[in-house]
């Protein structure tokens, strides 16, 4: 190589060095602590301690967690495509309409029980001047961090205040049919594949309604990590409950102390979605892939995200996964039901000890 086109050489790698340089830039916050890639996003920072500390406990994976997860979905949910294209209003997504406008959306069936968690939020919306929107997708973002093995998920800031309320009978409900659920879904731009991978969420959930006689009762039996175990139980033998009343959208669970709903119970026997669900069994990168890409999906639904600031660094990063998964104790893989016509059900070691007894979520 000549003089010449060594120097011109190193010449290109300076100039690269500097436009990377420029690109990754960050600025120093007023709080004098933090930086950030955009300055918009430093006064998230604040929030952010204030979520961990008073709202989830100094950092669990508890009960205004999983309320607050929930949350997210219950209000983005409330958008259709197919009402808006029929000149009817369908809702704006996640724009925090569930809150702004409160008294329409917490008398929807499918919204029973989030005035709750509603009414623990809206303090910390007027203290920190949020839309109410930003709000409800930073905290389920926030909280969610907290439990061990999830995805750190991608936060989008710029969500405008929402000018009127979801129409009803947007949200699916857990005694819905899998074609009712998945035509909805499909509805809001969502594949039966990100419906699956939606469902994780009740990884780290627990049902205080669905049967009212035993609120607080988890999905699966390690509610506080993200993990595949709610896959792998859901797919164990249960018995579906006749009739209706308080056990309407409810599935007998082997597990004592466990819910199964109904939904999730025949969306992991349904042809069109039962390989997905067994994917994530014994695959823990792709399930926290799979979710985190359908939650950024969901958290921007109805929303212009080329007037959003990706404010993503301001969630922390959870910890890692300590549980692998596993068969509980007291049953053993002959009690799997096999669904997915194309693959067996991977082999999986066994808890050791006495049945499995799954103790309610603590509330807070």
């Amino acid at each position: 190589m000549s003089f010449k086109s060594f120097t011109s050489l190193l010449v290109f790698v300076a100039t690269s060095q500097v436009a990377s340089a420029a690109l990754t830039r960050r600025v120093a916050c007023p709080d004098g602590v933090h930086t950030a890639t955009n300055a918009a996003c430093c006064a998230l920072f604040p929030v952010v301690e204030d979520l961990q500390q008073n709202l989830f406990d100094g950092g669990e994976c508890g009960e205004e967690t999983h309320e607050s997860l929930r949350l997210t979905f219950h209000d983005a949910i409330g958008f259709s495509p197919a009402l808006t294209a029929e000149r009817q209003f369908g809702g704006g997504g996640a724009d925090g309409s569930i809150i702004t406008f409160e008294a329409i959306e917490t008398a929807f069936h499918a919204n029973n029980g989030v005035d709750d968690i509603i009414n623990v939020q809206k303090p910390f919306i007027a203290k920190h001047n949020m839309t109410a929107g930003d709000f409800i997708q930073l905290a389920g973002a926030v909280g969610f961090s907290n439990c061990a093995g999830a995805p750190r998920l991608e936060f989008l800031l710029g969500r405008p205040e929402a000018i009127a309320p979801s129409p009803d009978l947007l949200v699916p409900e857990p005694f819905d049919t899998v074609d009712h659920i998945l035509a909805r879904f499909a509805d809001a731009g969502f594949t039966p594949e990100e419906v699956v991978a939606l469902i994780a969420s009740h990884s780290t959930a627990a049902a205080d309604h669905v049967d009212p006689t035993i609120p607080g009762t988890p999905f699966d039996s390690t509610f506080s990590s993200f993990d595949s175990q709610v896959f792998i139980e859901v797919q164990l033998r249960g018995t579906l409950f006749p009739g209706t009343g308080g056990n309407q959208g409810e599935v007998e669970s082997p597990l004592r102390g466990e819910i199964r709903l109904q939904s999730d119970h025949d969306l992991a026997r349904d042809s069109r979605t039962a390989c997905e669900w067994q994917s994530f069994v014994n695959d823990h990168a792709k399930l926290q892939s799979a979710f985190a890409a359908g939650m950024a999906k969901l958290a921007v639904l109805g929303q212009d995200v080329s007037q959003m600031v990706d404010c993503s660094e301001v969630i922390p990063v959870p910890p890692p996964l300590v549980v692998e998964p596993h068969i509980p104790a007291g049953l053993s893989n002959n009690d799997i039901e096999q669904a997915c016509a194309t693959a067996a059900f991977p082999v999986l070691p066994v808890e050791p000890g006495p049945v499995t007894s799954v103790a309610p979520v603590p509330p807070s």
